[in-house]
């Protein structure tokens, strides 16, 4: 397996093929669509925008694949895995269009920008194909490819934010919500294709993510998720005053909107996240104490490979002013085996890094080639499949071992948590998260409790990904 992940809703990028659901469903649509997300939170947010845009123009979303008039898959090319997910479900929906030929199958995202001839021409997959940039024109598409014609728009741009479309909240909670903040990346990791399939970074108007965010919370949300490749490079200048919004200055702003709105963001870079965000987390207690701060290598030498742009060393100084400024905070990584050129001592210097950054949780994975990326043009993938697979395991031992030593740790403590609905397991329990985005379950008893409440909750035990507790009354 190609991607591990502790067992937390925390991150929402390891949910891989959800189907996604209008709440107009049911509503006198002549037409309808159906989406599927795969890879990262970005990719739920944009099939959100999507499922705006068709709406708009007469398409009511449903679940019911006998019923969609046009598929969609928002697709992610940055692990093999999920492209190779991706093409099989491709294949099956290849057979629909035998029983019903007037359906149409569409790819949008990553994967759709990298693979557009191969998934139109050769493998004759798709009908329609719509990169990240290019889903306003989603209605011509569509008509286009309602003649027969192969209908195709990829091409990327430096100013699209989408800013201006209120997303469908698709299959949502009702609780949580994603709220785009930024597109793209400038950050060429060697080992990442985003900066060739999201293009350039950019960022969104500060004025339409807060009128979002506080429309989110008005609609009853309470807790809403800031995503962009790299939230910390958020900068927007206004042009009217010319006076410019950092990241810092726009957490502090959305956490103003009240303060039983929380406030969580995806993803940091290290060498971007500022004490100025460090502060506005510590000063708002309705900032979440949770970074997730990506790693990728313990080792300098594959850092510099990766073109991380920081050194060990400094990466444990910034996980000490994190501690320092914000005690209470909860780190997470992305951590990548088997780069090219991994010798066993870079392997060992991931696992120290490790422990000594103390992460709550960690994703994981062994490295896998992406064509077009800095590593495949400059580097040889030269670690053999069964040592990548065998250090991934040693390292999903060792965050196992921290995660549970994290989980005792607060055995005996008082969380305040956001009931988000039903444990996985039991209608009996109510499942939530604390600040530190971690899994919270506890008894419904009689308690008068609803989803979008926030209750205190004793910690009692503890499971590898779950925390248990009891409703504390007093």
């Amino acid at each position: 397996m190609e991607l591990y992940s502790l067992d937390t809703k925390a991150h929402d990028e390891a949910r891989q093929g959800e189907v996604l659901q209008s709440p107009n469903e049911g509503k006198n649509f002549d037409k309808f669509f159906l989406v599927e997300s795969y890879g990262c939170a970005m990719n739920f947010a944009d099939s959100e925008v999507v499922a705006s845009i068709l709406e708009n123009n007469g398409y009511g979303a449903t679940r019911d694949l006998e019923k969609a008039d046009l598929i969609l898959v928002n697709t992610c090319s940055v692990r093999e895995k999920a492209e190779q997910t991706v093409r099989k479900r491709l294949t099956e929906f290849k057979k629909l269009k035998h029983a019903k030929p007037s359906l149409l199958v569409g790819i949008l995202g990553c994967m759709a920008e990298r693979l557009k001839s191969q998934l139109l021409e050769q493998e004759k997959l798709v009908d329609i194909v719509v990169g990240p940039d290019a889903y306003r024109t989603l209605p011509e598409l569509i008509a286009e490819a309602g003649t027969g014609q192969k209908a195709v728009n990829v091409i990327l741009s430096r100013d699209e934010t989408y800013g201006d479309i209120s997303p469908v909240r698709l299959d949502s909670n009702g609780i949580s919500g994603f709220v785009s903040i930024m597109r793209g990346c400038n950050n060429m990791c060697s080992f990442c294709v985003v900066p060739f399939t999201r293009g350039r970074e950019r960022s969104r108007d500060s004025f339409s993510i807060i009128a979002e965010s506080r429309d989110l919370f008005e609609r009853g949300y309470r807790e809403i998720t800031l995503l962009g490749q790299n939230v910390d490079s958020y900068y927007w200048n206004n042009p009217e005053t010319n006076l410019s919004v950092t990241f810092a200055e726009l957490l502090s702003s959305v956490a103003q909107i009240s303060p039983l709105l929380r406030v969580r963001f995806s993803t940091s870079h290290p060498k971007d996240i500022t004490d100025e965000v460090l502060y506005a987390i510590a000063k708002y207690p309705n900032i979440c104490k949770y970074i997730h701060l990506p790693v990728q290598s313990g080792s300098t030498r594959i850092l510099q490979l990766m073109n991380r742009t920081y050194t060990r060393e400094w990466y444990l100084a910034k996980v000490d002013r994190i501690r320092e400024i914000v005690p209470e905070c909860s780190i997470s990584a992305d951590i990548i085996a088997g780069f090219c050129t991994e010798t066993e001592q870079d392997h060992q210097d991931t696992m120290s890094i490790m422990e000594a950054a103390q992460y709550d949780y960690s994703y994981m994975y062994f490295y896998s080639e992406r064509p077009g990326t800095l590593a495949a043009k400059r580097y040889v993938d030269d670690i053999p499949e069964a040592i990548k697979k065998r250090r991934l395991q040693e390292i999903v031992d060792v965050q196992w071992t921290l995660s549970n030593e994290s989980n005792k740790r607060d055995v005996g403590k008082t969380f305040e948590v956001l009931v988000e609905g039903n444990s996985k397991k039991s209608e009996l329990e109510w499942m939530g998260r604390n600040s530190q985005n971690k899994v919270i379950v506890f008894p419904k008893d009689a308690h008068s409790i609803k989803k979008g409440d926030y209750v205190m909750v004793h910690i009692t035990g503890y499971t590898k990904g779950t925390l248990l507790g009891v409703l504390k009354t007093n």
